[in-house]
């Protein structure tokens, strides 16, 4: 890759999302974004998915975080809850992903709730709050290539549930996303 990938924190609303989820790891797998996260971020989508979702079993949503870990050791960031209380957002609950945000050396907050990270609170910190979608559409313009290679590893590290094509981006859809399947289904060839 010519050029250096952002470095990002992920919000607990971005990891929520499966199809979502395995995107963006497997983004930052690939070396297209240096991704950042926290054990209170971990802890927020874990607790959410739980509560919503209780077919799901915690063991098992607490394997996938330990799996994230794994295959991306870098990601935690650990020394930030001496910042917090600094800090101003409208949310003072969120504080804590700012916070990850400037101890990680992240200029991007990956959020669906913008109106909770505003630039006016951001950008003193050099940090800006971006949705997935328009992250994974800027992805796409900087490593076009590359960005539908990962996207389609993504998919097949769905061995046991292998979704079509036209089922994994639907899914992607399912999850909020709106430009960026659009942009997938004109490269769909490179997503097989």
């Amino acid at each position: 890759m010519a050029s250096k990938p952002p470095v990002a924190v992920y919000d607990a609303c971005v990891l929520y999302p499966f199809h979502l989820r395995n995107v963006l790891i497997q983004c930052a797998f690939d070396g297209l974004v240096e991704a950042r996260w926290t054990d209170d971020i971990h802890d927020e989508w874990i607790r959410n998915l739980a509560a919503n979702t209780p077919a799901l079993s915690i063991e098992r949503l607490i394997a996938t975080r330990d799996r994230m870990k794994v295959v991306l050791p870098d990601a935690d960031v650990t020394d930030y809850r001496h910042l917090i209380p600094e800090l101003r957002l409208p949310d003072p609950d969120d504080r804590h992903v700012l916070a990850a945000a400037i101890a990680g050396k992240a200029p991007y907050i990956i959020t669906w709730n913008l109106k909770d990270f505003p630039a006016r609170n951001l950008a003193s910190h050099g940090v800006a709050s971006q949705s997935p979608d328009a992250f994974l559409t800027d992805l796409h313009a900087a490593f076009p290539d590359a960005l539908i290679s990962s996207v389609k590893r993504a998919r097949h590290n769905l061995r046991k549930t292998m979704p079509s094509v036209d089922t994994f981006i639907d899914g992607l859809q399912q999850s909020g996303l709106k430009t960026f399947p659009a942009l997938l289904r004109q490269n769909i060839d490179g997503l097989i």
